[in-house]
């Protein structure tokens, strides 16, 4: 039986320094009646993907649940709001690198269509513009990781990805 401590979580092991992965959330806010999605363009400040399309996407803060991440980050970057109970799992991207993930970064892609709120671009530092979209429409110059799994969720496909595991 595991060593358990005084609040009832097992005691933690050393952690495995090398296999630690960067745990991401990303949304596909979908506006099914108009078929439009919201997506940012990074401006030249961003620390990677200078000037390309992208979702709303962020890093998990250490100890938070990943539909609580999805949800502050969606906030952070557009104003809008939606419910951690609202989020359904769109994609999963497992990628074996990245700039700020050396050991590699897991991205559980959430979508919307439920939220409240204007859309609004909160970090005009990191983001040239957010805006609604029209699926037919989507940007060819795209974060490749997020735009594949945004493709696949607009054609009911595949719900995982691996990007660099060759």
């Amino acid at each position: 039986m595991a060593q358990r401590t005084t609040d009832d979580h097992p005691k933690a092991l050393k952690p495995a320094l090398e296999s630690m992965t960067l745990l991401v959330a990303a949304v596909i806010v979908h506006d099914k009646a108009t078929n439009r999605v919201v997506l940012l363009q990074r401006s030249q400040n961003a620390k990677f993907a200078q000037g390309m399309w992208d979702l709303p996407v962020g890093k998990s803060e250490p100890g938070e649940p990943i539909t609580e991440t999805a949800v502050r980050e969606l906030y952070e970057e557009t104003g809008l709001t939606v419910k951690p109970e609202a989020l359904k799992v769109a994609h999963i991207i497992h990628g074996a690198w990245g700039v700020e993930a050396p050991n590699g970064f897991l991205t559980v892609v959430f979508t919307a269509h439920d939220w409240t709120g204007e859309l609004e671009n909160r970090e005009p530092r990191k983001h040239a513009q957010v805006c609604w979209v029209d699926v037919a429409e989507i940007p060819d110059v795209f974060v490749n990781t997020t735009a594949n799994a945004l493709h696949r969720y607009l054609a009911n496909d595949s719900q995982v990805s691996l990007d660099g595991w060759d």
